[in-house]
This record gives C-alpha cells, sequence and structure tokens, in this order.
C-alpha cells in the first residue's frame, strides 16, 4: 500500500500512523506516476483538486482554468491528500469512509 501525499501535512501522516507497513510517497520528491494520475484523475475527476488550499488560493484565475493534470503536475501540494493506492483500489483523503472502507 502507498500513500501519494506530502510529509508535512497532518493527515498523510495520521493516515502513515494508522497504516503500518504503508509508504508514504511526498509528491514534491517524486512525482505521482503518470498512469496512477491518469487513474486518479478518471476515479476521483476534479475532487482530486484541493480547491481550498493555500496553493489554490494564490493562483491567478488564468492558472485556475488550466486542466487539473496540468495543474496537478506543476503544483503538488494542490492534489487532495492522501491518495492512497491499495493494489488496484484508489481511495482519496482520510474520511471515516475511506478509513471504514480500508478496514479501519
Amino acid at each position: 500500500m502507498k500513500l501519494y501525499g506530502l510529509k508535512n501535512c497532518d493527515t498523510c501522516r495520521k493516515a502513515a500512523k494508522a497504516l503500518p507497513g504503508a509508504e508514504l510517497v511526498d509528491l514534491r520528491q517524486e512525482p505521482l506516476p503518470e498512469p496512477l494520475l491518469d487513474k486518479a484523475l478518471a476515479t476521483f475527476g476534479e475532487a482530486l483538486v484541493n480547491r481550498r488550499s493555500t496553493t489554490w488560493r494564490g493562483l491567478d484565475e488564468a492558472e485556475r482554468a488550466r486542466p487539473p493534470k496540468d495543474l496537478l503536475r506543476d503544483h503538488a501540494s494542490l492534489m487532495k491528500r492522501p491518495l492512497i493506492s491499495d493494489g488496484e483500489d484508489l481511495y482519496l483523503g482520510w474520511t471515516a469512509d475511506v478509513q471504514k472502507a480500508l478496514g479501519l
């Protein structure tokens, strides 16, 4: 199981702590693999972009209008976190529903 997020993100750290053996991949150091990004966009669509983030608020209108894939490539911190890859299954965020789906 892999968690894709940021090592200094509190939510990502909580998820990593609750999922022993899961690997936390820091998106600032290692970009999301292209096939996984495509699958995540197909699965979650616009929800993959965190529009409440400080990074989003700092973007101008022209930048915000770009396709989600381009935004996420250029600004790793815009991705809603964590993105959890468990085999073929993907989960987004660390909500009660995600925790329940993971058997916690």
